[in-house]
């Protein structure tokens, strides 16, 4: 029998709530079929499974908030039937429970037996240091009594004085706020763990620039060419030379990737930030990165995303360009090690061949995990994505 979990979608992620099922039992499941939709503090997203079957058992009803990995459905393997699995899971031997021993007279109030480690989520054991709040007095109302996020801002809440919320409004907190808090979370833990370095280069754009001119001519306003997919691509490119660049930190160990999935960072209507992935970006050509970029920033922006959108991605880049600013210098989101950002291009002055000119220039910053690379590899990472932007017309 196949477990199906809620999977992470983000370093920022540690729970969910399950919007609504796409399966039924009985139905066949696919492999990157998308059988849940959940909601995190950034998005609905759909969940795909990454296991072929057939539903057996929906665990969990629509409405409920549970932690990262809890069990949501099983799936019936090939060759099982529904029998079998209905025997295996009543033919499991439960302990007997040994019969309870009397408190003695004096205790008012025994506390309750130690059974094991208590179920605690990294996010909530950070959030209750943040907050100045003792998590092992706080109660646990998650899956087999886990501590949850909602259960340590809940024990935060107690802590108010009674004059204070007298006066002061009980208010639920909106999903700018949530995000904003998943975004500070993922954030302090990036900069806590992850050893950054940075660097960045001008680059000049003359070529690419009269390049996507020369490729825009006579396309309608919805196929043209953005700046931003030659950046996409170059990017891809230049991590194959530079594989260390691309992949997790995870266990103490670098995991690379051999796909380049770039996360692009997307600014959000109603605040904040979220970074999906397009999958495979150096085995796609430009025109059908442009038609993803601008689906995903749809969809990004309307809340529907896929799981393997917000999980794949193994590099980030972001682009502030268009919002004026020069250079931006990011922070890694991990467990990825690098993020590369790019500026607006601007016309500056610079000599060539002698005499002084205007150039169409833009800064392109590397922000990369210590652990993984150096300051020598990522300066030649950097010149080897500025040499991909001479060359438009081989991207």
């Amino acid at each position: 029998m196949i477990e199906f979990k809620l999977p992470s979608l983000g370093a920022d992620m540690d729970e969910g709530k399950l919007l609504e099922w796409k399966v039924r039992p009985g139905d066949t499941v696919k492999k990157g079929q998308v059988v849940a939709i959940v909601d995190t503090s950034k998005a609905a997203v759909d969940v795909e499974s990454w296991s072929e079957g057939t539903v057996f058992e929906l665990l969990i009803e629509p409405g409920e908030t549970i932690p990262v990995g809890t069990v949501m459905a099983t799936l019936l393997e090939a060759g099982e039937s529904a029998e079998t699995a209905k025997r295996t899971k009543h033919e499991v031997p439960v302990a007997k429970p040994a019969a309870p021993t009397p408190a003695p007279a004096a205790a008012a109030h025994p506390a309750p037996a130690v059974t094991g480690r208590r179920r605690i989520s990294p996010a909530a054991r950070k959030h209750a240091e943040e907050l100045g709040v003792d998590i092992e007095s706080v109660a646990g109302t998650g899956p087999e009594g886990s501590v949850t996020l909602a259960d340590v801002e809940q024990a935060a809440a107690k802590k108010v004085s009674p004059a204070r919320t007298a006066t002061a409004p009980d208010k639920t907190p909106d999903k700018a706020a949530e995000m904003r808090k998943a975004i500070a979370a993922a954030m302090s833990r990036s900069k806590r763990e992850i050893p950054h370095y940075y660097l960045s280069e001008p680059v000049p754009m003359r070529r690419a620039t009269q390049w996507l001119a020369q490729a825009n001519e006579g396309r309608p306003i919805t196929s043209r060419l953005l700046m931003a997919v030659l950046q996409l691509k170059a990017v891809a490119l230049a991590l194959k030379k530079f594989p260390e660049m691309n992949g997790f930190f995870r266990d103490g160990a670098f995991q690379p990737s051999v796909a380049a999935h770039i996360g692009v960072a997307i600014s959000l209507r109603q605040g904040g930030l979220i970074a999906p992935a397009i999958h495979d970006v150096g085995g796609k050509t430009l025109e059908q990165l442009m038609l993803d970029l601008t689906d995903l920033v749809k969809r990004a922006r309307a809340g529907s995303l896929r799981s393997s959108e917000m999980s794949d991605p193994t590099i980030t880049v972001t682009n502030l360009g268009e919002q004026g600013v020069a250079a931006v210098y990011g922070v890694i989101y991990p467990p990825q090690v690098a993020l590369v950002g790019f500026g607006r291009v601007n016309d500056q002055p610079q000599v060539e061949n002698g005499a002084l000119t205007v150039m169409p220039m833009v800064t392109a910053s590397l922000a990369a995990d210590h652990r993984v690379s150096d300051g020598h590899r990522g300066a030649l990472f950097l010149a080897e994505l500025r040499d991909l932007l001479q060359q438009p017309e081989n991207l």
